[in-house]
């Protein structure tokens, strides 16, 4: 008798690390179905070069049926809810529509994955950010919560969710609680991308200066790459498990600057201006994970350091903007 082909449904499949578990199922065979909003802008340029192999189908973490619908053209086996409003000063701005998809909309999830079919597997993206004002340092699966925004809060909710929903009717369910994972294909307004993509632009005589926020917060940086392989690892587990994932070393945004302008042989202290408008109204200043679990249980082990990685995102805005470049500007 022939296995049935594994079939994936990734919400949020349009973004950073959508793509990157893309790529990855797609190398191991499987079926993957990427769900999207419907809307009349395309915003589908990080799976572009996938987009022959795998399959849309359309779906709303604000609309319940939709997702129901969903489930059932798509047939998963199972699915990962990539899908959310991510950035985190966004939540303050809009702190009711983060809660409707980052939060609830776990639960219109979950609800059609209970109504269609209890046996797929399904897998939270959970964040760093629900520890918030950190009570240990470094954080496990076990170190309470305490977020600091509207975002953190709406994890959370998801989190625990997850977990309800496991134990209350043997779903196979879980969340990964990953710290920041940055790549080339991370968005602009990320400050990770943002250091990088400004380093480049003053590098290439596009820019002058670059404005940012405290530069002394404290962040576990990893390459979304990496993570995608524990995020894929834990739904293939014999018992569901919630599993924090991160390298286990911490670098301020300082040090991100340092790194970014160096490899473009600039010195950051000459162009990097703090500016308290960037500030957040509450922050997170430490964020540092154990993932000592997810290295014995899941095997998982990341393999881009803190210096590749910002030094990869930098060669790739250089690249970018070389290749849209007609005259230089100064500003």
């Amino acid at each position: 008798m022939l296995e049935r082909v594994k079939t994936a449904l990734i919400t949020g499949i349009t973004g950073q690390d959508g793509s990157y578990l893309a790529e990855l199922l797609l190398e191991k065979g499987y079926r993957v179905v990427g769900m999207t909003r419907r809307s009349s802008t395309a915003s589908d340029e990080r799976i572009a070069h996938i987009r022959d192999r795998i399959e849309i189908v359309q779906g709303d973490l604000l609309d319940q049926a939709s997702l129901v619908e969903a489930m059932r053209a798509a047939t998963p086996t199972e699915v990962y809810n990539l899908a959310a409003q991510s950035f985190v000063p966004t939540s303050w701005n809009q702190p009711v529509l983060t809660g409707e998809f980052t939060a609830l909309g776990v639960t219109r999830v979950l609800e059609a994955i209970r109504q269609v079919d209890l046996g797929i597997r399904f897998y939270q993206a959970s964040s760093s950010e629900m520890f918030g004002k950190v009570r240990e340092v470094p954080q496990t699966e076990a170190t309470p919560f305490h977020p600091r925004s509207p975002y953190g809060v709406a994890k959370a909710y998801g989190h625990f969710l997850t977990v309800n929903y496991r134990e209350s009717y043997g779903l196979f369910a879980v969340s990964g609680i990953l710290f920041n994972h940055e790549s080339p294909r991370r968005g602009l307004e990320f400050v990770t991308r943002k250091v990088t993509d400004g380093a480049a632009r003053i590098s290439l005589g596009l820019a002058s200066e670059l404005r940012m926020g405290t530069l002394d917060v404290r962040r576990d940086w990893g390459y979304a790459g990496d993570y995608v392989r524990a995020v894929w690892a834990m739904l293939q587990q014999d018992q569901p498990s919630d599993f924090v994932v991160a390298t286990g070393v911490a670098h301020s945004v300082r040090e991100l600057c340092q790194i970014a302008f160096e490899r473009v042989g600039l010195d950051y202290e000459r162009h990097v201006v703090v500016d308290p408008g960037f500030y957040r109204p509450a922050e997170v200043d430490h964020l540092l994970g154990d993932a000592g679990r997810a290295r014995a249980m899941l095997g998982w082990a990341p393999e881009v350091d803190f210096r590749g990685l910002v030094e990869m995102m930098v060669d790739a805005d250089v690249a970018r903007l070389q290749s849209g470049i007609t005259t230089p500007v100064s500003g």
